[in-house]
């Protein structure tokens, strides 16, 4: 008896899912959704929201009890259904908790992914064109401003000894010379290598490897020596000097300066730019010296050329005009380099992503101008007849 009433009364319970159950109503101004709506009333609801579509709607939510992520989901299929027939679907009289959750999944749902974009026409692509010369021409008269404040503080410096900062010129001239020795030094020995091995497998051809001593000097003293090492600076110097400038001025330690009547361009530019100028021809020499030593090594190994034959051909037919070349060529190297990072240090931002952007655009730029600026000197050098 006891268990037939429990089971009698255990039957007799309300069943939540039969609890959960949405209704929609015509009003005067549309339509009301009433109950709740969730994933368990969707199959009985959706039939009716499906219905809804021959003019614009506004939902009545005033008397919505409950609402999930499907319900919701459903709410915004219907509004993007009817806004793809041309018609307008809002709700009104929503709980604060209701469209809460609306709005977050809106914000949650998959975006579409962006058209491509149209293929420019010939007006189109003289203006981006005639944009993009513009926009060099202002990056090259920031670079004049930016060198031109380097030149005018630098005679201020030999005007005024007393306020040049000797123990941040040593700092850099380690920081940017003496630390890239080994790196430069490897580099140009190296390259001095590839030079030997490569020239005496073309020149053995022609029975003419003596000359591949010729071929590594010249190489090495008038171009690759200087050129490689530039290269190598710009990729470490150019990058420290705009990380270092741009988080000062993430910071505002640049803006503190200032107040405290410490002018930026002599604390800041003028130590990093001498430094480089000071160190980048020894640099240069370094790895012109090691890339020499490298080819005689190679050559008498692969070619039998010993290092006393080796030294006499290069004395004999090196003349002092590629020498000349390749040194004149750094102290331009190096304000380039210095240049370029300390502009692209001021141009930092207040976050991190615009001095990630300036770092490497500064390593871009000194790079891309280091490569243009030798070939410039190339072809002066061969109209010189030099």
């Amino acid at each position: 008896m006891k268990e037939t009433a429990l089971s009698s009364q255990d039957t007799s319970l309300p069943d939540p899912r039969a609890a959960e159950s949405a209704q929609i109503e015509a009003t005067p101004q549309g339509a009301a959704l009433a109950g709740a709506l969730t994933v368990r009333s969707l199959p009985g609801i959706l039939p009716q929201l499906e219905q809804l579509d021959d003019a614009d709607l506004q939902l009545d939510l005033s008397a919505l009890e409950q609402i999930d992520t499907a319900g919701a989901y459903a709410l915004l299929r219907l509004r993007k259904r009817l806004g793809a027939q041309g018609h307008a679907l809002s709700f009104t009289d929503v709980r604060p908790d209701h469209d809460a959750l609306i709005a977050r999944v809106a914000q949650s749902l998959p975006k579409p992914d962006a058209p491509e974009a149209p293929a420019r026409d010939l007006m189109e692509s003289f203006a981006w064109l005639g944009k993009k010369v513009v926009e060099l021409g202002r990056f090259m008269g920031d670079l004049h401003g930016m060198l031109g404040l380097f030149l005018a503080r630098l005679v201020t410096v030999i005007r005024r000894p007393s306020e040049f900062r000797l123990t941040a010129l040593v700092h850099h001239c380690d920081q940017v010379g003496l630390k890239a020795v080994p790196i430069v030094a490897l580099m140009g020995f190296l390259i001095g290598i590839v030079l030997a091995f490569q020239g005496s497998v073309q020149l053995r051809q022609f029975g003419a490897e003596i000359f591949v001593v010729d071929l590594i000097a010249i190489s090495i003293l008038r171009e690759l020596g200087i050129l490689l090492t530039a290269i190598i600076v710009a990729g470490r110097t150019a990058s420290s000097y705009t990380a270092a400038i741009g988080s000062m001025k993430m910071r505002e330690e640049i803006d503190a300066m200032r107040t405290l009547a410490i002018d930026p361009a002599l604390a800041l530019f003028v130590p990093r730019i001498l430094a480089l100028l000071i160190v980048l021809p020894i640099l240069g020499m370094v790895a012109s010296l090691t890339g020499l030593i490298g080819g005689a090594l190679m050559s008498w190994i692969e070619l039998g050329i010993s290092p006393g034959m080796f030294v006499s051909r290069l004395l004999d037919d090196t003349s002092l005009d590629h020498v000349l070349v390749g040194f004149v060529k750094a102290p331009v190297f190096a304000l380039i380099i210095g240049v370029i990072g300390c502009h692209a240090g001021m141009q930092v931002g207040g976050n991190a992503e615009s001095l990630g952007s300036q770092t490497s655009s500064a390593v871009v730029r000194a790079i891309f101008m280091v490569i243009v600026v030798n070939a410039l000197f190339s072809v002066f050098f061969a109209i010189m007849g030099i």
